[in-house]
């Protein structure tokens, strides 16, 4: 009888296991549900905001042709808009409409190539500004959601997660971008300029560039990276950089030398020419010198170098370590001001 007793109390078991199982069966359309009011939200917040424009170009016959479009958004109550800088870079005539439709003339403030940023202003009342984020605190996996203007399809919007943080992306003046966001939202162009934005609506990156050949490859200037930037173009109208006047390549050193020298790189960079007159011309720097530092930090190719090149570094007098054939020496160099 113990042995029947068992048996049935398992078989209740069982049962009740089962039926609790049906009753827990989570509701998708709830999840669902939630994800699409997180995504109307933010798009309802930000895309008053949002700007397309339309850029003219001069030809040599002193006449306008359109020259593009692209996007962005208005950052500051006093009509100041971001976009990218590759969006309105030699255009003599800068449109701005904005979600209502109006339309105004833009001014350019300013424009940065090596973060392909840019900042504009247009004279218009009533203007709703984004809330700009903290980049810092993103996390890969959460919601991301742009918003801009793909082949003139004004306002699309379109959703997906932050793929990865801290890529670096080669801008078109050939310097790097740093910490730049990756997303799998859909990007076309004409997105280039829009806001990357969070689920609360707060802006957390600017729209970039995507890789033609793959799909849900996508990429975001930082946000953290572009205040500092519309900052210095607000106030300047650009971003002040240093150079010393090399033409250089990446080359890997001698193990020989890197073990004798107890270097901390494994590369640095060739020098192939020195501009005349350039401050590494006066700094005694020849061809087929191979720079491995800068002001004590170590130099492992040309990128490395361009970080160092602040606008700080202008006017300062600053160790060049360099292998001579076989030979460390120490030069000092003092790099001026980049004109670009």
């Amino acid at each position: 009888m113990a042995f029947g007793f068992d048996f049935l109390s398992n078989d209740n078991s069982a049962a009740n296991q089962v039926a609790l199982l049906r009753n827990e069966v989570v509701d998708d359309s709830e999840l669902l549900d939630a994800y699409s009011k997180a995504v109307t939200t933010a798009a309802e917040r930000v895309s008053p905001a949002v700007v397309n424009i339309e850029v003219h170009h001069k030809q040599k016959s002193q006449r306008e042709r359109r020259g593009g479009s692209g996007s962005g958004f208005v950052f500051t109550p006093d009509g100041f808009i971001m976009t990218n800088s590759h969006v309105v870079s030699g255009a003599s005539k800068i449109e701005v409409t904005l979600s209502d439709g109006q339309s105004y003339q833009a001014d350019l403030i300013g424009d940065d190539p090596d973060t392909d940023l840019a900042v504009i202003r247009i004279n218009a009342p009533y203007l709703t500004p984004v809330k700009l984020g903290v980049s810092q605190n993103i996390k890969v996996g959460q919601l991301a959601i742009a918003i801009g203007n793909p082949y003139g399809f004004q306002y699309s919007v379109t959703a997906g997660v932050v793929s990865a943080l801290g890529r670096t992306l080669r801008a078109r003046s050939g310097r790097l971008i740093d910490n730049v966001i990756q997303t799998d939202a859909a990007l076309n162009p004409g997105n280039s300029g829009g806001p990357l934005v969070t689920s609360r609506g707060e802006v957390i990156g600017v729209n970039t560039a995507m890789i033609l050949p793959a799909q849900g490859i996508c990429f975001a200037t930082a946000i953290d990276t572009a205040k500092f930037v519309a900052a210095q173009l607000i106030k300047e109208g650009k971003i002040r950089r240093s150079i010393i006047g090399v033409a250089g390549q990446d080359v890997p050193l001698p193990r020989r030398l890197v073990r004798y020298y107890d270097l901390q790189t494994n590369s640095g960079v060739l020098v192939v020419s020195c501009e005349p007159g350039s401050p590494a011309l006066k700094a005694g720097l020849q061809e087929g010198d191979i720079i491995i530092g800068f002001e004590d930090k170590p130099i492992n190719g040309i990128d490395s170098l361009h970080k160092l090149l602040s606008g700080e570094r202008v006017g300062i007098k600053t160790k060049l370590d360099v292998i001579r054939k076989t030979v460390r020496k120490t030069l000092e160099v003092v790099p001026v001001e980049s004109r670009n």
